[in-house]
Order: C-alpha cells, then structure tokens, then sequence
C-alpha cells in the first residue's frame, strides 16, 4: 500500500509540466504548473515531494498495476494471458504484435514520465544549497533523494530496454536539451551508465534497518538492482544491427558485478538487512495481502500501490489470481493469467512453493471452492481472497503492493554468476541456491535432491529453480530472453504439455479424472494423492468428478463445439506463444505512434 498521499503528487506533476510544456505530445501530461523549479526544490519538503513525484510514475495500470507485470512478461513456459487473440494484452502475449497496438504505447510514454521527473530531481537537488551547506540532516535525506532518484531513472529505462532494446536515453531533463526527440542509444552504453550510477546510488542511500520501513529505495534495492542490471548487460539480447540474439564478448567483466554486489548483501555483516522470510506462503498471504510489512525483508524493493484508481493503484488480484464470483464475501476477480499445466507438474509434490503459485480452485457465489481442471488454472500469489480486509463487489483496485526484487533473487542472482566466472559452483554457490530450495521444501528439506556440481549441470539447475521461484513475478520471460533460451523453453512447455495429455514418460501418473466434494467451503479429495494417482476406483455418490489429464483432449465436433483445453480454437499447447519468432519476438516493435512522434529519428526492432 502506498506510502504517501496521491494528492501531492499532482505538485510535482505540474513541475514537471513546466520544464516542457511546448512538447505536450512527448509527455502526454496535461497540468500547467503554478510552480517554479526553485519552489520545487527550494527545501528538503519540497524536494521529497518531488522525488515522491518520480515513485509515482511506476504505478497504476501503465506501469506496474497491470500492464507492465502482468501482460508484458507472457507468453512463456510458466503461463499464458487467457482469451482468444486480439490487438492488446494478447496479441503480447501470442507475440503477433501489431504497431497499432496502445498496450505499448501507454506504458512506454509512462516510463519516459518516469525518466522526465528523475531528471529534473538528478539535475536539481544538487544544486540546492542545502545539499553541501546545510544541516548534517538535510544534507543526508538530500543525498538519499539524490540516490533514490538515479536508481528510478535505472529502473525506468531498464524496463524500457528489456523490452524494446536501443531505446533513446536522455541522462537530462527536457528543459536542457536542444531536441527532446533524441535517436535510440546504444543499449550497452546505456547499460553501462546506469551501472555506474548505482555505484554511486548505494554510497547515498541507507540500509533498510537505518530509516523507517516504508517503500522507499534503500540501500539492499540498489545494490540487488545494480546486479541484476550487470546480468542483463552481460546476457544475450536482440540486437538491431545483426538482428540476432548475441552476448558481447566481455559478458564475464558484468557477472562479475553482479557476484560481487549479491555476495556483499549475503554476507554475514549484512544479513540482519535482508533475507528469507522463514515460510514462502507467508511473504504473499501474510504481508503482501495483508499490507504488512515483512520483518525479513524479504521484498528489496516493491511498487506502491493506493488510491482505488487506474493511476496510482494496482489490479493484481482483481485481473490475475483465482476465478471469484462478484456475489461471494471477497468479491469479483481473477483469470486474466493462465499457469499451464507443465509447469504444475514442474514443481516436486513437496515443493511449497507450487500451491502458493498455482492455486487449483475457483470460489462461487456461495463461497464455495471448486476444482478447477488442469488446463485452466490460474496464478496465486496476489488473491483476492487473501485481501485482509476484504474487499466484495466489483472493486478493480485492491491496493496490493508489486515485488520488483526479492532476496531469493540476490541468493540465485549469486549463485548463477558465481558458477559463470569459476566454470563450476563454489561451496557459497551451491550454499545460496541450497538456501532458496530448503525454504522451499520446508519441513522436508532432505528432499531437495542432490545439487549439479559441474558448471553446466549447476547453470540448469538455476534456470529450473528460478523458473520455481519466481512464477508470476514477471522474471521468467526476461531471464530466458537474457540466457538464449525463450524459444527453447516454448518449445519444451509444448511438448510436456502433449506427454501430459498422452500420460507418457514422467507424466504416467497424471490421472485422467479427480473426484472431490466440499467440506464446509473447502475442497476434499477422493484419493490420497489426488494429483499423481491414475487408477481410482469411481467412488460412491456425493462426490464431483473434473477432468484433469482428460481436459487437455481436444476436439471439435460437427457443430463446431470445442471440447479441452484450447486457444484460438486451436489445442493448448499449439496455441502457447503462437507467433513467436526467434530473432524478431524477443522485442516489441515501436508502434506507428511512438515512431510518427519521434519524426524518423527511431528505427523499427527487428521482424516488424
């Protein structure tokens, strides 16, 4: 839940607006200021407000409320967005992007709101008085104005980066530049300079423990920011000159970056900052939907959400999560995000992880659960049913804060570039990633299998537990993208999904049909183990039976009715990522009114 009042925000807003009020087009920002930038950044008050103006321009629906966590990062081995094709959210998610489509171009004009007003917070606190002569105490909340400001101007044009690859990145607010329509930058330069700024950043802003817990960027963000910025710079990407997926050949000088920050969060000096929270569930039900904050630490740096409205709130839980009846006590929502069925049984029936991500139920207007059938289950960490309070009826806007870096993040971020740089797993390697899985296998962490300890073995073993991990979080596209592995990957979700249908090789335990009935509101199931046992007997009355390996059968009849699991009247697993291409899908296009904007001075992405 936000940690400032959206009202206020209208202050810095028509700060901004002075500072280029000739090229409305540019911004889309609408309010003429009733303010000059000495007023604005006259005191430490004012200057905050300010720089609360630039948190602000990461929320409601065009930026992380909705579209740039829950529809940009799909279609993937993890999930899918559910419906039939269109020219938005799943014409994204099918990856048949068309340059018409406003689902881009919403978000994209944000994140360059968010650029703008970072700027103007870069080029300005300096300058104030206050920042060198003032109090002590003024001159350290500036510096960690000044901090808080260069890790949001990163992380705007990050996203803008991982998403459209050389994008323009002005490093100036627009009152300083003689053309506000700059041509795209090289994204490795781009890259490189927001390294070096959150090299500075992390000397200006202080640790978690040090101030009061609220949203704000601390310390642990920074560092756990800058890592994951040094793993993509050192990834592969699309480039536009080759139109190929390539990694620069000093990808080891970036991992190195990123080891050395993560290792230094993960230290024993540094440990009572952030870790694990004890039990996974926990970090999702008990703090996130409870708007509580958790005292591990766990979330680094998160997006808040307020206000009950599509510009400063969020719709997790609302579009995504479990299907909700209006009529019952939580209210309407859920179903926009699909969890396919390969990545259910991805999960070790041991794994925690896998009920708090994959929840298996829709609720009715009675409060009762029902199964849901394999093929059409849902994402589940941001429930509307776990909302405390809740909130019945049609309300979109639930208030739920957006994880943008967890801890378990900085432990396999560790993991992964230690094993890069050393051509095998460390002990401290194999120590991180053990970590995240005992969380994982709580209570049974005998389970967890024995760890790869060759270099190759080690690697996939990452890519299998951050895909566990972090499912729905919006990571898995970007990091197959960053690892060469996205078409892979499709392709590999596709053929499970048919060994699943055809009850083969690891999947020859999936049963054809689960029987359940209610007990009270909750779901009680026939056999023992519901989800791995094929030969059950049909049991006596009283109990529902749902398809489950039988949902993925897909047919059409003579009428043209269509049974199973489908998309665009097409079987599941052939309408995952339809159009993806490989060297052309791993970035969006610039739509046409991005490019008539910029007046030639932008070239399309490869493919389109």
């Amino acid at each position: 839940m936000k940690f400032y009042n959206k009202a206020i925000i209208a202050f810095t807003a028509s700060i901004a607006a002075v500072t280029y009020s000739g090229c409305k087009k540019y911004t889309e920002v609408e309010p003429q200021s009733q303010y000059s930038l000495e007023q604005a950044f006259s005191s430490v008050s004012n200057a905050t407000t300010a720089l609360l103006g630039v948190y602000d321009e990461l929320s409601g629906d065009n930026g992380y409320g909705i579209r740039l966590n829950l529809y940009y990062p799909y279609d993937t081995d993890e999930g899918i967005v559910s419906g039939a094709i269109d020219n938005g959210r799943r014409g994204i998610g099918r990856y048949q992007l068309q340059t018409s489509n406003t689902e881009l171009t919403n978000p994209f004009n944000q994140l360059y709101r968010g650029v703008e007003k970072a700027n103007l917070c870069i080029d300005q606190i300096p300058q104030m008085p206050a920042y060198t002569s003032g109090s002590a105490a003024d001159q350290k909340e500036l510096k960690r104005l000044y901090g808080e400001a260069l890790t949001l101007r990163a992380q705007f044009l990050f996203e803008l980066i991982r998403n459209w690859g050389d994008v323009p990145a002005p490093f100036q607010p627009s009152y300083k530049q003689p053309d506000l329509y700059i041509p795209a930058a090289n994204r490795d330069a781009t890259y490189d300079h927001l390294i070096d700024d959150l090299a500075l950043a992390e000397t200006l802003v202080p640790w978690r423990t040090e101030v009061a817990r609220n949203e704000r960027i601390t310390k642990g963000a920074v560092k756990a920011m800058r890592a994951k910025l040094a793993l993509f710079r050192g990834g592969y990407s699309l480039r536009t000159d080759t139109k190929t997926m390539e990694r620069r050949p000093d990808y080891l000088k970036y991992y190195t970056i990123a080891r050395d920050e993560c290792a230094e969060l993960i230290s024993s000096a540094n440990r009572s900052q952030h870790m694990l929270n004890p039990v996974f569930e926990d970090v999702w039900k008990k703090y996130i939907s409870a708007f509580t904050p958790d005292p591990a630490g766990e979330i680094m740096f998160e997006v808040g959400a307020g206000g009950g409205n599509s510009i400063s709130d969020s719709r997790m839980g609302n579009y995504d999560g479990p299907s909700i009846n209006a009529a019952s006590r939580y209210g309407t929502g859920g179903g926009g995000i699909l969890m396919l069925p390969n990545y259910f049984y991805a999960f070790n029936p041991l794994d925690t992880r896998r009920d708090v991500t994959i929840p298996i139920y829709a609720i009715g207007a009675t409060n009762l659960k029902s199964l849901r059938r394999l093929g059409e289950l849902t994402d589940g960490k941001f429930r509307r049913d776990w909302r405390t309070p809740t909130l019945p009826g049609t309300v979109l806007n639930l208030g739920y804060n957006w994880p943008i870096i967890r801890f378990a993040d900085v432990l396999l971020m560790f993991a992964e570039a230690d094993n890069e740089i050393k051509g095998a797993p460390s002990a401290e390697a194999i120590a991180a990633f053990e970590e995240v899985r005992k969380r994982a296998f709580k209570g049974n962490e005998s389970a967890i299998g024995v760890t790869p300890t060759d270099k190759a073995g080690f690697f996939n073993a990452i890519v299998n537990e951050r895909y566990l991990e972090f499912g729905a979080e919006g990571i898995r596209k970007y990091d197959l993208i960053r690892w060469n592995l996205l078409g892979t990957k499709i392709a590999e979700a596709r053929l499970k999904i048919t060994q699943i249908r055809d009850n083969v090789g690891a999947y020859a335990n999936v049963p054809q049909y689960i029987y359940w009935k209610n007990n009270g509101e909750e779901i009680q199931y026939f056999s023992t183990n519901p989800f791995y046992t094929t030969a059950v007997p049909s049991p006596t009355t009283g109990w529902t039976r749902t398809d489950w390996r039988q949902h993925l059968v897909f047919s059409i009849s003579s009428t043209g009715t269509i049974s199973g699991a489908s998309i665009d009247n097409l079987p599941l697993q052939e309408g995952i990522a339809r159009f993806f291409t490989p060297n052309k899908s791993e970035l969006f296009p610039y739509t046409t009114a991005i490019l008539d904007t910029y007046g030639g001075r932008l070239k399309q992405n490869p493919g389109y």
